[in-house]
């Protein structure tokens, strides 16, 4: 019955990550079994002793044996006999000896670090196996620094995962919400970073051997997992046959530094005015209008229909830029007859609540009410 309600109210139960570290945790506690295991045998010698020298009861003994033991100094709790005073003498040299093997064992682990590292950790994958629809950048560089940079502005979540001893302290400075260390391509980084709830993975090592190893590690993970929409996965390389090679091995989309650089020199050296309108556009957040593309679905009411039967300028106040076919045939500022397939791609600029309003529009499986009054 709760599991319905839970269902009914959209709640979930903890997010767990797919690999944890209690094992090591368990680990670095082994050395405290031996102490845990002298303090409860000094609190059994110590109220058995009293029981058999002053005829104490089970419960006097054992609080006489846990004052005693612990030198609280609280006092007898009744008359103790001779035989009982060398006794809790006895008790209470033995029980200083154990505290002090205690308390140097526990500086000794804690100055290991190892500890407190796994402890800060395995919070940090409880926190990372909550996200969902993340992005998993590989490899911590120039990059990667200015690529969280935007995804931070964008409210973008993502995990770092990198080998760098000193992970920590980078993630500190560029303030990384969620980072792995562990190499990218392995099995366990994949598990620790909740690839399997993630929608892409971008990798950006300098070396192109390692963003081979990773394209090719993460389409086999989303095969032995049967993932059925395949993971969004980005590069970058060098010239353009690493290019073609990334994509070969299954990267959507990869990234030449220098490409993009010559393109962006040649824009301003032809357009110097128009330098910054379209970044503006496309990466700030804190101006109205936005660009996306809408994909329209095989069961949308608009199938086969029009631009201009949509009326979507009209209702929503969003202008159509650009239309995609099913043939990859891209047609720019598509006129008003032109006719829209199952699967066509629109490029629209508008308001962001427009683009939503355009959106539920496009979805939709009838003929919304109000073009009745267009």
């Amino acid at each position: 019955m709760l599991r319905k309600i839970k269902k009914l109210l959209h709640w979930s139960d903890r997010s767990i990550p797919a690999i944890n570290l209690n094992t090591e945790l368990y680990q670095q506690l082994k050395p405290f079994r031996l102490p845990l295991i002298l303090t409860v045998l000094m609190i059994l010698i110590g109220a058995l002793g009293y029981m058999i020298i002053d005829d104490f009861s089970l419960d006097d003994a054992i609080y006489q044996a846990g004052i005693t033991f612990t030198t609280v100094g609280f006092g007898e709790i009744a008359p103790i006999s001779k035989a009982g005073r060398i006794f809790t003498l006895a008790l209470i040299i033995l029980g200083f000896g154990v505290f002090s093997f205690s308390v140097g064992l526990l500086v000794e682990v804690l100055n290991k670090g190892d500890f407190v590292r796994i402890l800060k950790e395995r919070q940090m994958l409880y926190n990372i196996a909550r996200l969902k629809n993340h992005y998993v950048i590989c490899y911590h560089n120039e990059y990667t620094i200015e690529l969280t940079k935007q995804f931070k502005n964008a409210h973008i979540p993502f995990v770092v995962v990198a080998p760098d001893k000193n992970l920590v302290s980078i993630a500190k400075e560029y303030k990384y919400p969620y980072f792995v260390q562990e190499e990218p391509h392995s099995e366990v980084a994949l598990l620790k970073s909740g690839l399997s709830s993630a929608k892409g993975l971008i990798t950006l090592s300098e070396n192109l051997a390692d963003n081979i190893a990773q394209i090719v590690t993460v389409r086999l993970y989303e095969k032995e997992i049967g993932l059925k929409n395949p993971y969004l996965i980005m590069s970058q390389a060098a010239n353009q046959n690493d290019i073609e090679k990334l994509k070969k091995l299954g990267a959507n989309s990869v990234v030449s530094a220098s490409k993009l650089m010559a393109q962006r020199i040649s824009a301003m050296s032809v357009r110097p005015d128009m330098e910054n309108m379209l970044e503006n556009i496309l990466y700030r957040r804190d101006i109205p209008i936005d660009m996306e593309e809408i994909t329209v679905p095989g069961h949308s009411w608009l199938r086969f229909k029009k631009i201009k039967e949509a009326h979507i300028r009209e209702i929503v106040n969003v202008s159509i830029v650009g239309l995609e076919d099913t043939n990859g045939k891209f047609i720019p500022m598509p006129r008003g007859d032109t006719l829209i397939s199952g699967d066509t791609k629109l490029f629209v600029v508008g308001t962001g609540e427009g683009i939503r309003n355009t959106k539920n529009i496009i979805n939709s499986r009838y003929k919304p009410q109000e073009l009745k009054y267009v």
